[in-house]
């Protein structure tokens, strides 16, 4: 287990909803990176199983580095209560109660929102609903055509905000074609990066074995920012 506490919390959304959280955070004080973004990370989809322990791995990694990271359920999921939905929209009110509670609670002005697969289309949609959001990551977005319809209306958010972006994708994603990225990048605003694994399909992707890289990754774009 990385050098990190865990604290588990409850946050209420503003439509009453009580969401299971927990933060992450390097075991001592003084070696929490000063000024540096609050990282919340949102999950995979909840109809599918998605929830906060597969975000664990990452988040233990960015807190033993020196940064908070915040995993939550979102509604429907573990202990939170509410009811999860199928297009992702009720959820982000879920994401902005997160942000609006770690800014109150953790005397924080800047969070970097990381999505996993279908958590990074409902994170697209609050990032510009969140004025303390410095930047995005979405690790294995689901732009493709199957994903698309239960997904599509989100693309707009994230597409047209001008905050940073790092797209991360396997070229072997089951749901999204490298072409499908591309094209769905091409006339995205702001400054946006892609990173592709050669060789790792969507849910490898999502698994313990690129914990450590996608920290990595998150760590070299929080620099960038």
């Amino acid at each position: 287990m990385p050098n990190c506490t865990v604290e588990s919390c409850t946050v209420e959304t503003s439509d009453g909803v009580k969401l299971s959280t927990r933060l992450f955070k390097p075991r001592e004080e003084e070696d929490i990176k000063e000024g540096s973004p609050v990282v919340v990370l949102v999950h995979p989809y909840s109809v599918l199983g998605g929830c906060q322990g597969l975000l664990r791995g990452i988040a233990a990694g960015l807190a033993d580095r020196g940064y908070k990271a915040l995993t939550f359920d979102m509604r429907g999921v573990g202990r939170s209560t509410g009811r999860a939905s199928l297009t992702g929209f009720a959820e982000i009110m879920d994401v902005i109660s997160v942000c609006k509670w770690v800014c109150e609670n953790l005397s924080a002005d800047r969070i970097l929102l990381v999505g996993s697969s279908a958590g990074a289309p409902i994170a697209g949609s609050a990032v510009d609903q969140i004025e303390q959001v410095v930047g995005y990551v979405s690790l294995g977005y689901p732009f493709g055509m199957l994903a698309s319809i239960l997904f599509g209306r989100h693309h707009k958010a994230v597409l047209e905000s001008s905050k940073p972006k790092l797209f991360v994708m396997g070229t072997q994603d089951g749901f999204t074609s490298v072409k499908q990225l591309k094209n769905k990048l091409s006339s995205v605003a702001g400054r946006v990066e892609t990173h592709l694994i050669e060789g790792a399909s969507h849910f490898q992707m999502e698994g313990p074995a690129y914990d450590a890289q996608m920290v990595n990754l998150i760590l070299e774009f929080i620099a960038s920012l």
